[in-house]
């Protein structure tokens, strides 16, 4: 099932494509051109992390846990890194940018222990991503099972997506990338460069969008993503946001809606890593980027500031940006960028994930085989 966002669909956003189509850039080589950054520390808590790619706060415990795409999942006891991984955890397939992935706690973990993880699961002819929990507790992950393995199975090791949230009323949203095959991301009969959503066991909601639709795979939210590894809630809407990147330039965030066809390939303000145009910038029937980078900046990991602690970023997104090496604050009015800055480059790291924890502060990972675990220190 090929093609661009169904008329019936597309219609309830027009206001906003609208207002994209104005806002969207003329040149596409400087949407907005970044400010330059006051001085930020960040102070280093963990060494020694093997390229970590996610950070989880344990509720109700002095626990974190970061997982490493080598497939352990650590644990940071009361500030410390404990020798020992969690047990428990599934077998990855550790290839190329395959791994371990994003570790989540359930919105009702206090009560139920259930720890979400996502990874790149072998399948028959390589991997896929894959999502599943298990009841955690003091180091241990018991009775984990699989809730939704995508159908995106490849050799081709890259482009998994494998980011995970919850939204504010349960159901479970996961990024599944192209899997280096652009063309399944126009493609619902399967999972590849697609938003899922689906309830907490696995099971597809009533009112997905492709519920009802011969041959679509009913879980998908959205399609023609590239390859998302950013996601996070809209503080005020309650809306997922995601970030992902584009080929050579192209990155994007984008406000994700049901049944909305995001383009990736047909339309691309990137270009081919050898030269040529891939797609066209705009084209009917597909949604625009709210940003977008050019170069690409290569984005991972996603938050919206909502600490006292950062008064001047309240509501801004950040984003690590592995290719660039920094942390990326853009400002939005609505979903209108506005502003965006850098900070960190100095540094040179490769940020891979954002978290705001339960203390108000941002934290860091960074993408590396001596990685770390960095807090950003408020501005002065």
């Amino acid at each position: 099932m090929i093609g661009p966002t169904p008329a019936s669909v597309l219609s309830r956003y027009l206001p906003l494509v609208g207002a994209l189509l104005v806002s969207a850039c003329a040149d596409a080589k400087s949407p907005i051109e970044p400010d330059d950054a006051p001085s930020v520390n960040a102070t280093t808590l963990v060494e020694g992390l093997n390229h970590p790619w996610s950070l989880a706060f344990v509720p109700g415990t002095d626990e974190w846990l970061i997982s490493e795409r080598s497939g352990d999942l650590r644990r940071v006891v009361d500030g410390e890194l404990r020798d020992a991984p969690v047990t428990g955890v599934p077998e990855v397939v550790a290839k190329g940018q395959g791994g371990l992935f994003d570790v989540v706690p359930h919105p009702h973990f206090a009560d139920n222990r259930r720890l979400y993880i996502s990874y790149a699961k072998a399948c028959d002819g390589g991997a896929t991503t894959a999502v599943g929990h298990g009841l955690y507790a003091d180091g241990e992950l018991k009775q984990f099972q699989d809730v939704f393995i995508a159908d995106a199975c490849t050799d081709t090791a890259k482009h998994f997506g494998g980011r995970i949230l919850f939204d504010n009323d349960g159901y479970l949203f996961i990024t599944v990338g192209d899997r280096g095959q652009r063309e399944r991301a126009q493609d619902t009969g399967g999972h590849g460069g697609s938003v899922i959503r689906v309830n907490d066991d696995g099971s597809v909601p009533a009112d997905n969008p492709l519920v009802g639709q011969d041959g679509a795979k009913t879980a998908i939210w959205s399609w023609g993503h590239r390859n998302p590894q950013g996601l996070a809630l809209h503080p005020e809407t309650g809306e997922p946001w995601l970030n992902e990147h584009g080929p050579r330039g192209g990155d994007e965030i984008n406000v994700v809606e049901a049944g909305v066809n995001y383009g990736w390939p047909v339309i691309t303000y990137g270009n081919e890593y050898y030269g040529p145009d891939i797609g066209q910038e705009k084209k009917e029937g597909y949604a625009q980027p709210l940003h977008y980078w050019v170069p690409s900046i290569a984005p991972s990991g996603m938050v919206f500031v909502t600490s006292d602690r950062y008064p001047d970023w309240r509501g801004d997104v950040l984003s690590g940006a592995l290719k660039l090496t920094h942390l990326n604050r853009v400002a939005f009015d609505g979903t209108t960028p506005t502003g965006e800055t850098r900070y960190l480059k100095e540094r040179g790291e490769r940020i891979r994930d954002v978290r705001q924890g339960p203390d108000g502060h941002l934290y860091l990972l960074t993408d590396a085989p001596d990685g770390k675990l960095l807090r950003v220190e408020p501005p002065s």
